[in-house]
């Protein structure tokens, strides 16, 4: 049974510990190493706020440990104002041994939901080039690719995706 919960502050070190091991991995067959090594300092590490949001979910397995994480947000990533009706998913991540038992789907499933809930009506994804295939199967259709400004000089290439919420 897989436990989903809103993450508190507490979470942070293992929410940044799951980020930091399995981000290098996910990621490395889908970007040159030009572009993760300066990426990879700045997404792999838990945003506090987001964390402490309410809307950021962690997912544990049996034995308590974080092997899924995931939330949303009305404001963009980007940091453009909200949009009425539409959300924003938000610095998803699979522990990279732990992928296709269902964690990360129990927490789409619960941001989804939640968001719904809330008054959203589509949700927003800047998906990186590897979980494009993990959206698609959430409902999430291509809109194409963005570069993400993570600071100046340093940008991601990401893929855009939209869905509507039920």
């Amino acid at each position: 049974m897989t436990i989903v919960r809103i993450s508190t502050p507490a979470d942070l070190a293992a929410i940044d510990a799951l980020l930091a091991r399995s981000y290098p991995v996910l990621l490395k067959p889908d970007y040159p190493p030009s572009v993760l090594v300066t990426a990879l300092p700045l997404i792999a590490r838990a945003n506090s706020g987001l964390v402490a949001s309410g809307r950021y979910y962690v997912a544990e397995d049996m034995g308590g440990a974080i092997v899924a994480a995931g939330g949303w947000s009305f404001s963009s990533p980007a940091g453009s104002g909200p949009r009425r009706g539409l959300v924003h998913i938000r610095h998803f991540v699979t522990d990279h041994r732990r992928q296709r038992q269902g964690f990360a789907r129990a927490v789409m499933a619960r941001i989804l939901v939640d968001a719904a809930a809330e008054g959203a009506t589509e949700a927003d994804c800047l998906s990186t080039r590897t979980a494009v295939p993990f959206y698609q199967a959430m409902g999430f259709a291509l809109l194409g690719p963005v570069d993400v400004q993570l600071r100046p000089g340093i940008v991601f290439p990401s893929i855009q995706m939209r869905r509507r919420l039920p």
